[in-house]
């Protein structure tokens, strides 16, 4: 394990479950080394392989975008387990170049180490939950390290599905789920009668294993009613509209067949499902245009009280003070310099989470000072408080500023006239119970 990687995998232990308030893996693989090819779905860019890497237990080299290795940033992303991609825009001879990383690949499952591929190659600019087409290249270079190998040693596939509730909102919800692996020595005999076919097959094998791990809507222009079902009936992976009490992997489990569902029916000649699409879409439009939100509908149904949300403002204002001194510098700068520098956002997340935790450690060091001279002679002690008192504090004072908004706003809602958004929801969340057999 190269020095940065371990850096960033002790560091990213502590950092993403600050952004991720409930984070967990399903089948999880608990072996450091495997000699196993893991292919993912790529829903957040960035933020995958960060999440991928400390949520499972096996040491991998990352298959990274060729254009990132510019100047001092390749010693870091080789430190880090990185390797280049290399794409058809990226210039002349890129076949040559891929097939040398290729060869590295296989000399890296040689000894017995674990690769990580998106096997997608891209990301959605806008977050969407589906699987696009999966690329040869993960079952290529296992078949390509075997070869190198003479097949004396085994190589695993596996399917991995990164499961975000919103992959850009910070405390919203994640889940990553692995497949069981296979063996590709089991295949030696067809591949070497018919090597194409072969990687054909095992590709799109690979890419249902990758389905069955995430939420999967097959036509992506009823992606937005899958996820206006789940925010009505709260039992699916929405980050604003759910219900807490529902356990993360149900909820996941409820996404899920809810997809297959839909991918089972004819959805653009079903008139039922047409309607009630038509019907959804309607209700929050008419949300959007008078600025509420789905849950404020819900709240105003079971009368629900402001009390949990102003106990925490008057409470928790002095560890909210504390973590704004900690916090409001490196917030601000990740914030303009990631949405400034970045056009898609779907890079936003990941480069704040990562850049915000090297500003707000850099600039919080002077607290372990602060903590020795005025609260405790202990610089052991004024450590402590750096690595987790100023970061819990902080994560405090980003809370107590989304509470204060949705006191501020849940108040004016309060006084709005709410009997016709509150019917419209009752009559669809009926129509919906009728129509969709999961629901």
């Amino acid at each position: 394990m190269r020095f940065f990687y371990f850096l960033l995998f002790i560091t990213l232990r502590i950092s993403v479950p600050f952004y991720y308030k409930r984070r967990i893996g399903v089948n999880s693989p608990k072996q450091f080394y495997g000699r196993t090819i893991y292919v993912s779905n790529h829903a957040a860019s960035f933020m995958d392989p960060l999440v991928v890497a400390i949520t499972f237990r096996p040491i991998v080299f990352f298959m990274t975008r060729s254009d990132v290795f510019k100047g001092l940033l390749k010693p870091v992303l080789w430190a880090a387990h990185m390797l280049p991609i290399y794409r058809q825009l990226d210039g002349d001879d890129t076949k040559g170049k891929n097939e040398a990383v290729f060869k590295r690949c296989s000399r890296i499952l040689s000894f017995g180490r674990n690769l990580l591929i998106f096997g997608e190659g891209f990301t959605d600019d806008v977050f969407i939950r589906r699987l696009k087409p999966v690329k040869k290249g993960a079952v290529r270079i296992g078949f390509m390290a075997l070869e190198d190998m003479n097949w004396k040693k085994k190589v695993y596939i596996c399917a991995v599905g990164c499961n975000y509730s919103e992959p850009s909102k910070m405390q919203s919800d994640l889940l990553i789920s692995a497949s069981d692996k296979i063996c590709l020595n089991d295949y030696k005999e067809q591949f070497l009668e018919n090597p194409n076919h072969v990687i054909n097959t095992l590709t799109k094998r690979i890419e249902k294993l990758m389905q069955e791990q995430i939420t999967h809507v097959e036509n992506k222009d009823w992606a937005p009613f899958h996820e206006n079902v789940m925010m009505l009936t709260r039992k699916g992976m929405n980050a604003d509209s759910h219900d807490d009490s529902i356990p993360l992997k149900e909820r996941w489990n409820y996404s899920r067949k809810l997809a297959l569902w839909m991918n089972e029916q004819d959805l653009d000649n079903n008139e039922e499902l047409v309607k009630l699409k038509k019907e959804t879409e309607g209700y929050f439009s008419l949300l959007k245009r008078f600025k509420l939100q789905e849950n404020y509908v819900f709240d105003a149904i079971t009368k629900k009280s402001r009390m949990k949300e102003f106990l925490f403002l008057i409470f928790m204002w002095p560890f909210a003070l504390i973590g704004i001194l900690h916090g409001i510098i490196p917030y601000i700068v990740t914030k303009k310099f990631a949405e400034k520098t970045f056009k898609r956002r779907v890079f936003w997340s990941s480069v704040k989470m990562m850049m915000g935790k090297l500003i707000w450690g850099i600039l919080n060091i002077p607290y372990i000072f602060v903590f020795y001279h005025f609260i405790y002679p202990s610089y052991w002690l004024g450590f402590a408080y750096f690595l987790l008192i100023g970061p819990l504090f902080s994560l405090i004072a980003y809370k107590y500023m989304l509470n204060f908004q949705s006191y501020k706003r849940k108040g004016v809602v309060g006084k709005m006239e709410l009997s016709k958004f509150i019917a419209k929801r009752e009559e669809l969340l009926g129509k919906i119970k009728e129509v969709i057999e999961v629901a």
